[in-house]
Parts: structure tokens; C-alpha cells; sequence
């Protein structure tokens, strides 16, 4: 693909509008850290904890599709009416999370999911169910923030991004302080409370910016052909759908380690490493939004860019796994035992292979949703589960002493597939096409 000189772009736009989303998706890490903690200096603590996170493993499945709107603001709205038509769709979505939410909540479904599905006691569902009342109301924040989010990142401005959280990580830390200091930490709501607020703060920025930049855009544009919700639903729903098919993985893994010779030491050694993991790669998890916004005015910078940037997982991940920097992180850091620590370098060993790849999936992942193809992503993400399901048979039944290196090795097998997936499908459009260049599916 050919840039013309005033289509040109500098690694140092690149990395402006770059750096600041890297920055607040790895923010996010931090706000889980200030609610653990705050609800670690009640009297019960693993109780209370237990009764926090369950409710927040729901939580994060029924965000999911609130989550996706990012990316197709970011991709879709150019103008006032295509925003419109993704708000129709946001209000549809955010009513059936909401009606979900209330059948949990006040409905006999709330007992069903965190006494038989999740398996805890019965003394238990009462507070959990009563923390969900709470978090439920996370989602209207959370889909208004995404939406706008979109707006914000197609405009550049995603330094407004860092500020939101910052803003948003601030209130957290006040109220945990205001609980800590006048000994109210006596039940988990605190932690829906202190999580609830924080969503609303960085909600709040991000609807002060978004609409700010609504006011900038043209009511029409000419050339935009998005104008209904029917449109924005024909993009929307094959990311709804692949995310549902990702829901399998993590329960998955973590019933398979359960068959391992260590039950206890591999999903203790497959959480930790996967922790950090995550931590590095959540940094790097905004690549398809440069190839949204750059890559049809630069294509070989922006390839370029994502070649530099695709190096840095795999090499901070192998630092961790093969220098002392990881033993001193996991003893004084973490404070984790000898053993366990030996199981999660060896487990992290692993997860390098999703370091070196995951950059790639994202980056491709990118062109998908340029070029509006989202159904490729159901099939993509089926193959992850695929492989991912037989890599984790296959592990169990030959080598079971693996232990958390089965999860992380299934785990990055299934993003392995995925990606392989998502390039086979660009370079046949590619091919089909004519092109022959790396960036050959535009």
C-alpha cells in the first residue's frame, strides 16, 4: 500500500496515541489490587474475598458485550448519526444485561449460578447475590464509558483515556480509605461499592471528552454509509458471539488442572504466571486500534511500528522466566514459597509462546475489524477453543506432571490457532485481491 506525503505518519504520533492506552489498560491491574486489599483488613477476609470475587467472575462475562463497544464506535461512528445508531444498539444490549441482572438478583437463577455452578455454600449465596445487586449496575457505566471511549480513540485524544483512569483509581483509593479508616470493611458490598464508583468516575471523564468531540463532528458525513442500528448490529454481533465462544476457555483450563498430579500447585502456579502474563500483555492489547486509525494512512509505518512493538511481550516475558529478575519479583513481590515459585517460572517458560504471538493475533485482529469481516472472529475464536480443548486432553492423558504448564501450553496453542486462522483468511483475500504486500487484505 502507498502512503501519499501528507498521508505520512511518524512513530512519534504512533506512539503518542499508543502509549497513553497501553498505560490505562495496564491502570486497570491496579484497581483489583485496591479492593483486595481493602477487603483483606476485615475480620473474615477470605470469606469476604470469596464473596467479592464470584459475583465479579459474573460481572466480567456480562461486561464483555458492553466491552465490545469500543471497538465499534471506534470503527464505525464518523458522524452524529452513526453514533445514534450505535446508542440504539447500546440501549438494547445494556437492557438485556440489565434483565439478566435482575433475574440473578431477585430471582431463584441467583442461587442456581453461584451455589450450583460455582459450588459455594449456601451460607454463602445470600452475600453473593446481594453483592451482585451492586455490581450490576456497573454495566450502564461501563457501556456509557466504552461508548464514548470509541469516540475519544478515533480522535486521537487517548491521553483522555490515562486520565480516566487516573481519575477513576483516585476516587477508588479515597473511598477504600474512607471504609479502612472508619472500620466499615464488614461484608463484601464495600467492594462492589469502591468498584461501582470507580466506574462511574472514569465513566464521567469519558463522557465530559466524548461528547465534547460529538459536538466537532459532522451531523452527515457524505461518504459514511453507517446510518442504522440494523448496520451496526451486522458488525456488532460476530464480536458478541466470539466472545461467548471465548467464555469456554478459562473453566475449561482450570477443570483440566484440576486433573493434574498437583491440583493445588498447578492452578496456584498457572494463576500466578498467567497474572503476569496478562500484566505485560494488557500493556499491548490496543495494536488493532493502531491499524484502525493509522493503517490506511500509512501502512508500512504502521507495519513497522507493530514489528518493534511485537518484539517487547516475548522479551520482557522470557526476562522474567530465565533471569533472577523473576525469582526476586515472585519472592519479594508476590512472596510466593520456593516450590511454587520453580512451578510459575516453569509455567511462565510457556506462556512466552503466547507473548511472541498474541501481538500478531491483534494486529490482525485490526484489519478484521477495518475491513468490517467480523464473522471471520467467530471461526477464529473456535479454533482457539478447538485447540485449546485438545491440547488440554492430550496433556492430561501423556503428561499430567506438567501441571500448570498444561494451561499455560493449551492457552497458547488456542491463541497460536487463532491467529493462524485470522492470517490465512487476510492473505486469502489478499491473494484473491491481487496483492501481494504484507498489509495485501486492504
Amino acid at each position: 500500500m502507498s502512503s501519499s506525503p501528507e498521508q505520512k505518519v511518524t512513530f512519534g504520533q504512533l506512539l503518542a496515541f499508543f502509549v497513553p492506552l497501553g498505560i490505562a489498560s495496564s491502570l486497570i491491574t491496579i484497581s483489583h489490587v485496591i479492593i483486595n486489599s481493602t477487603l483483606a483488613r476485615s475480620a473474615n477476609p477470605e470469606v469476604i474475598i470469596a464473596c467479592y470475587a464470584l459475583p465479579m467472575s459474573v460481572i466480567g462475562l456480562t461486561e464483555k458485550p458492553a466491552m465490545l463497544l469500543r471497538q465499534t464506535c471506534s470503527a464505525l461512528v464518523r458522524d452524529r448519526t452513526s453514533f445514534r445508531a450505535v446508542s440504539v444498539v447500546s440501549w438494547y444490549l445494556l437492557a438485556c444485561i440489565l434483565l439478566l441482572g435482575a433475574l440473578i438478583c431477585y430471582t431463584p437463577i441467583g442461587k442456581w449460578v453461584f451455589f450450583y455452578f460455582f459450588g459455594a455454600s449456601e451460607a454463602l449465596v445470600e452475600p453473593m447475590v446481594d453483592v451482585y445487586r451492586v455490581l450490576m449496575f456497573v454495566s450502564i457505566f461501563s457501556t456509557l464509558r466504552c461508548m464514548y471511549q470509541g469516540i475519544i480513540i478515533f480522535n486521537m485524544r487517548t491521553k483522555w483515556l490515562t486520565i480516566g483512569m487516573a481519575f477513576r483509581l483516585s476516587a477508588m483509593y479515597a473511598l477504600s480509605l474512607y471504609f479502612i479508616h472508619t472500620n466499615q470493611v464488614t461484608s463484601a458490598r464495600v467492594g462492589a461499592i469502591i468498584f461501582l464508583v470507580g466506574m462511574i468516575v472514569e465513566a464521567a471523564v469519558s463522557m465530559w471528552e466524548g461528547r465534547s468531540l460529538l459536538k466537532q463532528i459532522p451531523e452527515k458525513k457524505p461518504d459514511h454509509p453507517v446510518e442504522r442500528p440494523r448496520q451496526i448490529f451486522q458488525f456488532y454481533r460476530p464480536l458478541l458471539y466470539s466472545s461467548v465462544i471465548a467464555v469456554i476457555i478459562g473453566p475449561s483450563i482450570n477443570a483440566f488442572l484440576g486433573k493434574t498430579v498437583d491440583l493445588q500447585l498447578a492452578i496456584s502456579s498457572y494463576a500466578i504466571a498467567g497474572s503476569i502474563s496478562q500484566l505485560v500483555l494488557s500493556f499491548f492489547s490496543y495494536i488493532h486500534q493502531i491499524v484502525l486509525n493509522f493503517y490506511r494512512k500509512d501502512a508500512n509505518t504502521v507495519i513497522r511500528f507493530a514489528f518493534i512493538l511485537a518484539l517487547m511481550p516475548g522479551l520482557l516475558i522470557a526476562v522474567a522466566a530465565y533471569t533472577p529478575v523473576g525469582p526476586w519479583f515472585l519472592e519479594n513481590v508476590m512472596g510466593v514459597n520456593e516450590r511454587l515459585m520453580h512451578a510459575s517460572l516453569d509455567t511462565l517458560k510457556v506462556f512466552t509462546i503466547m507473548s511472541l504471538v498474541f501481538p500478531w493475533l491483534d494486529f490482525g485482529n485490526g484489519l478484521v475489524l477495518l475491513r468490517g469481516e467480523t464473522k471471520l472472529m467467530v471461526w477464529s475464536q473456535a479454533a482457539n477453543v478447538t485447540i485449546t480443548l485438545i491440547t488440554l486432553v492430550v496433556c492430561i492423558m501423556l503428561s499430567p506432571g506438567w501441571n500448570g504448564m498444561v494451561g499455560a501450553l493449551a492457552q497458547s496453542l488456542g491463541v497460536a490457532a487463532e491467529a493462524a486462522v485470522v492470517w490465512s483468511v487476510l492473505h486469502a483475500i489478499g491473494k484473491s485481491s491481487g496483492k501481494r504486500s504484507f498489509g495485501a487484505a486492504l
